[in-house]
């Protein structure tokens, strides 16, 4: 019954963020500056009747309400509209990006992580270099997502998968890090070692299982960090993905697209959320 209570309890949450998503981007979108504007207004064989269409399309979309009622109702009905700037049905424009921006974080999380465990891990071990070593995962914490990339595209080293990977594995050491050296310090570990039980021994049955929980906690925290990052990674890699799509959505007040994409963003950083196991993960300062 409990369990019950609590899957209706995160459920109602996700519908309930995913409804606040929708309502604040139709809101933003809507009465931005120049969202009923077109490039070809500046050209004089079109500028009569692409005067003549957006007048109309402004008369039709009406209030905020009409055009939050309109929009909502086709998703409701499996319709999600056309894109304003291609004119092409959204599906069509999402489906292909979808698997370019699903590799990028596949990789990007898995890599990051790798770094971060392979650092975290054995560092944990030799407490006097731990400090000194992770002067280099404090830089790249303070280094911006923009100015990374920037930098790999103008050296010509790297691309997009190592600038996530990167970006990942600094937020991460640092909770790894203090994570392996409490476990390391833990009564029975101490005891077992003081008893001359073999690291492989250690590590295998006392200190992984007590540490998967939280790890397992923080990799669904990756994830939300990695969608944060894919928009100027790909903007600036000029990658095929979601969010350079969702960028040029933004920039030329296409709102069918932009919705669906930031919908579908929403609901990943919520699932996320319902699956990360928030009551057994650590605190941190």
């Amino acid at each position: 019954m409990r369990t019950a209570v609590l899957i209706c309890r995160r459920l109602g949450r996700t519908l309930l963020l995913l409804a606040l998503v929708a309502v604040g981007t139709i809101l933003l979108m809507r009465f931005a500056p120049g969202y009923f504007s077109d490039s070809r207004e500046m050209d004089a064989k079109y500028a009569q009747r692409e005067q003549t269409e957006l007048h109309r399309e402004e008369a039709t979309s009406g209030t905020f309400r009409q055009l939050a009622a309109s929009t909502l109702g086709g998703w409701l009905h499996g319709d999600l509209g056309s894109s304003r700037q291609y004119g092409v049905p959204v599906m069509e424009l999402v489906r292909p990006r979808l698997r370019v921006t699903a590799l990028l974080l596949v990789r990007g999380v898995a890599f990051g992580w790798l770094l971060a465990l392979c650092t975290a891990f054995p560092l944990s071990l030799w407490r006097n270099a731990s400090t000194l070593a992770g002067v280099p995962f404090t830089v790249l914490l303070a280094i911006p997502t923009g100015a990374m990339a920037t930098l790999c595209l103008l050296a010509d080293m790297g691309g997009p998968v190592l600038v996530l990977s990167l970006l990942l594995a600094a937020r991460d050491f640092k909770f790894l890090q203090r994570l392996f050296d409490s476990a390391w310090t833990a009564p029975h570990l101490l005891q077992a070692r003081a008893q001359g039980v073999r690291f492989h021994r250690l590590a295998a049955a006392h200190l992984l299982p007590n540490v998967t929980p939280q790890i397992l906690g923080l990799a669904t925290l990756s994830i939300v960090t990695a969608l944060s990052a894919i928009v100027p990674i790909e903007v600036i890699f000029d990658v095929p993905g979601l969010g350079q799509l969702a960028w040029s959505a933004a920039l030329n007040r296409d709102l069918p697209v932009l919705l669906t994409i930031t919908l579908m963003m929403a609901a990943a950083v919520s699932c996320a959320g319902m699956i990360a196991p928030r009551d057994r993960m650590v605190q941190t300062a």
